[in-house]
């Protein structure tokens, strides 16, 4: 049974690669609860999360009840920057960690930039990182928060490209995120430490210090891939595949 956690991106996955790829059309019927559980080896309730997710995109529609109209029936297409999106979501976790890195510095220290020159709402990053201060989070848990709070950053920002960017390399960050987090010998230091440098982010961008920012970011993003222990490809990258 795979990790009820993460299952449902993996249903989503499944489904998105059949609507990209046109194997599945509007006015088709997904497969039901049952059936797409025991095909991908998830928990029933993952299967419904990954429907929801669909449905608030707007790609499907769900009715309770029995016969033609009952069950998940795709009622639109992605199209244009949402297939965009989900194409690169499919093929994020086969891209070198050291390339999905170098396109993390380069956006997310325009980000710090850009939101330290604006004075934005930092409700939300801000509400993220006190979340990750609950001691019982396991590692997983952590690690997910940890990058929905750089999304909110990106999200913040209101740009956009650059969030849905991010959003469609979520889970090659995860992958190497997760993966780098089991050759660390001490979590809890590298933990606490991760959090420190969290608020030392926001604080820089509130202080509207884009310099400082920029840097507190770099450093943040930098410290943890040099951390971790991962495989070299042959241009001195670790790749998705190994780091998995």
């Amino acid at each position: 049974m795979a990790d009820e956690q993460r299952a449902w991106e993996i249903v989503l996955s499944h489904l998105e690669r059949a609507l990209v790829d046109g194997e599945l059309s509007p006015g088709d019927r997904l497969p039901g609860e049952r059936a797409l559980a025991g095909e991908l080896g998830v928990g029933r309730s993952s299967v419904r999360e990954a429907i929801r997710v669909l449905e608030v995109l707007g790609l499907v529609r769900t009715a309770t009840g029995s016969g033609p109209s009952s069950g998940a029936i795709i009622i639109a297409l992605p199209g244009g920057g949402m297939s965009a999106l989900m194409r690169l979501q499919l093929a994020a976790t086969g891209f070198p960690v050291g390339d999905v890195v170098d396109t993390r510095l380069v956006l997310e220290t325009h980000v710090a930039e850009d939101l330290a020159a604006s004075a934005p709402d930092l409700a939300g990053p801000s509400a993220l990182l006190d979340a990750m201060d609950d001691p019982a989070l396991a590692e997983a848990g952590f690690l997910a928060l940890d990058q929905r709070f750089h999304l909110a950053l990106a999200e913040a920002s209101g740009n956009q490209v650059i969030t849905a960017t991010m959003a469609g390399l979520r889970s090659a960050i995860e992958a190497y995120a997760t993966a780098g987090a089991l050759s660390v010998d001490d979590w809890e230091t590298t933990c606490t430490r991760l959090r420190r440098e969290h608020r030392g982010i926001l604080a820089a961008i509130s202080a509207g210090d884009p310099d400082a920012a920029a840097d507190a970011v770099r450093a943040h993003i930098t410290g943890y891939y040099d951390q971790i222990t991962i495989g070299k490809d042959q241009h001195g990258h670790a790749t998705a595949a190994e780091a998995r």
